[in-house]
């Protein structure tokens, strides 16, 4: 009988609705990087950084980064905190009784209910009602009005993102929004403490382009969870990025009120030309290969650590090949975990070559444990 995902434990960690989460992957991230002695982590693609917050509360010590400003907000507010729960208790009670004010929020994203529709006068859709987004607004006000210190205003923003993603009308991103309002919607944005811990570990937290991060780091174990490209060759070039998925997160961290461009009111900086990761490339380079695991063969090459840890999404044999080509060139790879998403089953450990076949399938998740052909001098 196969484990399902319930079956292995995993500290509990909170963050926002995300398409690329870890959530339920964390059991089996957890298992691999038990299998060896590292004590160092790098989490080089953090996101919402469950996965690093799990690895802090079980004793490593945790290196997160991450390009997205709100990610490291979070970073921030989970990894380098050092004081109990209740001591924001204050903080965020101030917060929410701050009188509502209209704003830039409100401008661009707050709609009327319209008897359920949300779609407004102007014929766009919004992602919040009103009241909520007079709330946002004042409340982001104040937050930059008290000029807290790093991790307490990481605390509050992290505290106002987690609300609002309680109360929005949309799939889990900001690149489109639903036809009628979704029943959260109604509700009221509070404020809650987030679930801070303290923990004894030297965190650090970035937010850097990762490859000018790894020559600068040295850690035990890198865990590498990019935003993989499609290998679609029909994918238009236009698709929309990660960082276009999340603007808004962007600019309730910024609070920079963007130039904005779209039925989504996305910031300009999220546009494709700006905002494109290479790991996100689908198309191949001059010698037939994909750029996006051409990416992925330099990040391992170049991360100053014994153990890669990497995670892969099924899409496409010729990706699948060359992926692997890639970690028996540079390593030993130790083990490879499959996981079937659409079951929610682990299908079990695969070795050598044998998952290829499988990454045909689609919803599979792999996770790769890579031993550096050459360790750390």
């Amino acid at each position: 009988m196969q484990p399902t995902f319930l079956s292995l434990h995993a500290p509990p960690t909170e963050s926002i609705k995300y398409i690329g989460s870890k959530l339920k992957l964390i059991p089996q991230v957890l298992e691999l990087v038990k299998k060896v002695n590292a004590k160092t982590i790098l989490d080089g693609f953090a996101g919402t950084t469950r996965v690093s917050q799990a690895l802090a509360k079980l004793g490593y010590t945790v290196i997160c980064n991450d390009v997205a400003p709100w990610s490291e907000v979070f970073g921030r507010c989970y990894l380098l905190n050092t004081q109990p729960r209740e001591a924001y208790q204050r903080l965020i009670d101030h917060l929410n009784v701050v009188s509502p004010v209209d704003g830039w929020f409100t401008e661009h994203y707050g709609g009327h209910t319209n008897g359920g529709c949300a779609i407004q006068a102007d014929g766009l859709k919004k992602p919040w009602q009103l009241h909520n987004t007079r709330k946002l607004d004042a409340i982001r006000q104040e937050i930059e009005a008290l000029n807290l210190d790093p991790v307490d205003k990481a605390v509050a923003l992290t505290s106002l993102m987690l609300a609002l993603d309680r109360v929005d009308s949309t799939l889990g991103h900001f690149s489109a929004y639903l036809k009628d309002w979704a029943p959260r919607a109604y509700k009221e944005l509070v404020l809650e403490v987030p679930e801070v811990f303290t923990s004894e570990g030297a965190h650090k937290v970035h937010q850097s382009d990762i490859f000018r991060l790894v020559p600068r780091v040295s850690v035990d174990l890198a865990y590498f969870d990019p935003p993989y490209g499609s290998n679609n060759e029909k994918m238009p070039p236009s698709r929309v990025r990660y960082a276009a998925y999340y603007h808004l997160w962007k600019s309730v961290v910024l609070f920079d009120k963007p130039t904005l461009f779209g039925k989504a009111k996305r910031r300009e900086d999220t546009s494709d030309p700006l905002a494109a990761s290479v790991f996100e490339e689908f198309r191949r380079n001059d010698d037939g290969r994909f750029i996006a695991v051409e990416a992925i063969a330099k990040l391992i090459r170049e991360t100053h650590a014994r153990w890669i840890l990497l995670s892969y999404s099924s899409g496409g044999r010729a990706t699948a090949q060359q992926l692997n080509e890639v970690m028996q060139n540079n390593g030993q790879l130790l083990a490879v975990l499959e996981l079937d998403y659409k079951k929610n089953v682990m299908a079990g450990m695969k070795w050598t070559d044998e998952w290829i076949n499988d990454a045909e399938t689609p919803n599979r998740e792999f996770l790769f444990l890579l031993e550096k052909d050459v360790p750390l001098i």
